[in-house]
C-alpha cells in the first residue's frame, strides 16, 4: 500500500536536508536537491521495512499543506 508524505527541504551550508513533515524520524541530507530527495525517498522506504517488521503503524497522512502567498 503506497502512502504520500510531504517533504520539507532546507538549504544547509554543506548542500540540504531533506524530512518528512508527518514522519519527522525520517530525515537525511545531501550535496545536492535531487540526491537529497532519493536520499530521502529511500530512507522512507527503508523507514517503512522497519516498521512493518517491528509491527508498528505507519504514520498517518492527513495533513494539507499549502503555501500562502503574502506579499510585504
Amino acid at each position: 500500500m503506497a502512502r504520500s508524505y510531504t517533504a520539507r527541504f532546507e538549504r544547509i551550508p554543506s548542500g540540504y536536508l531533506g524530512q518528512l513533515v508527518e514522519w519527522p524520524e525520517v530525515i537525511t541530507e545531501g550535496t545536492t536537491l535531487e540526491e537529497c530527495r532519493l536520499m530521502l525517498e529511500d530512507a522512507a522506504r527503508e523507514m517503512a521495512i522497519a516498521y512493518r517488521e517491528n509491527d508498528l503503524p505507519l504514520p498517518e497522512t492527513t495533513d494539507t499543506i499549502e503555501r500562502i502567498l503574502v506579499e510585504a
